[in-house]
């Protein structure tokens, strides 16, 4: 049974500055067909999110953004999904939008874990009765495929959107001295390792140019993922950020065909 790592030698301010770029969000309030929600963790530690809801017979994708976004930045893409049948929930990190305290490497991926607790029993509370995914952009890929692991038997499938499989040269890229901080590879995020655990059919999403993460990195997570059911689709002439401007309304429609099987089994 794999544990979290405890990060320790990641467990740095340096680090976590360089890793997360939080900002608030000063919006009065969520658009229309939205609501905001806070989710009390610790003392002083309440993180937001922002959920975009249709019909609670529909699909319930809990979704964990890269680290310069924020949930409210998903204000024109909520309802994108919304059109495909899916209700977008999509959660902030300490210190990102509504959130409180500070973003840290080694409150991540617990937090993370947390969070789905709450969000499963509030689902149980309002009877939801679609499937229950779990989706990670970028950064937002460790916590999902955390959850994937350590609560696949409680999910449906899991998304995976410019993932990546190792830390150190990600790490590197956003300019952190691995070497002479001493930092080895398992002392990341062990996305690779992880993903072998995620038994649930699993979608992986990168585009061919990606700049930040390389696809290759989504090709390595795709042969390692423990799921039988699993596919990498690759965005021709897709860089780390622009994959849904360059998809349009067939980034939606992928995600919902990867989906549809699973709504025809919870129907039986």
């Amino acid at each position: 049974m794999i544990h979290s790592s405890p990060f320790h030698n990641l467990d740095v301010s340096l680090i976590d500055q360089l890793i997360f770029h939080p900002r608030p969000d000063f919006s009065p309030s969520p658009p229309p067909g939205a609501e905001d929600r806070l989710f009390s963790l610790a003392p002083g530690v309440e993180i937001g999110a922002r959920f975009y809801l249709t019909d609670p017979k529909n699909t319930d994708l809990l979704f964990f953004h890269g680290n310069g976004e924020i949930a409210a930045d998903y204000d024109d893409l909520g309802p994108c999904f919304n059109r495909w049948g899916i209700n977008l929930l999509v959660v902030d990190y300490r210190g990102y939008g509504r959130s409180t305290g500070t973003p840290s490497v080694s409150t991540l991926l617990p937090d993370a874990l947390e969070v789905f607790d709450r969000v499963d029993a509030w689902r149980r509370e309002n009877r939801r009765t679609g499937p229950f995914l779990v989706m990670g952009r970028s950064l937002g890929s460790a916590p999902a495929i955390e959850i994937a692991r350590a609560r696949r038997e409680r999910i449906a499938a899991l998304v995976l959107d410019s993932a990546f499989a190792h830390s150190l040269p990600l790490l590197e890229l956003l300019g952190i001295p691995v070497q002479a901080l001493g930092i080895r590879e398992e002392d990341g995020f062990r996305n690779l390792e992880k993903i072998a655990f995620a038994s649930k059919p699993t979608l992986l999403i990168a585009g061919s140019r990606d700049e930040l993460i390389p696809p290759s990195e989504s090709e390595t997570l795709l042969q390692q993922s423990g799921a039988h059911r699993k596919e990498l689709v690759l965005v021709p002439g897709a860089g780390h950020n622009d994959i849904f401007t360059r998809c349009g309304e067939g980034y939606f429609d992928l995600v919902a065909r990867f989906i549809k099987p699973l709504t025809r089994k919870q129907k039986k």
